[in-house]
């Protein structure tokens, strides 16, 4: 997704633990008040399961 900023889905998931699925992903963005179109593509996304940051952001930006 061209419009989303690695470092905006950085602070979108500030504070999260590992590993983690992806309906954390969700609630830890909202709760960091992240915008919507982070929201949405994480609740998007294929898996479900993540060991890192590294892991979500190949799944966000290479799906």
């Amino acid at each position: 997704m061209a419009d989303l900023n690695p470092i905006e889905l950085q602070k979108a998931l500030s504070g999260m633990d590992y590993p983690t699925d992806k309906q954390h992903l969700v609630d830890v963005a909202r709760r960091n008040n992240a915008d919507e179109k982070i929201v949405s593509r994480l609740d998007g996304l294929r898996e479900d399961h993540f060991d890192g940051p590294n892991e979500v952001q190949k799944a966000v930006f290479n799906s």
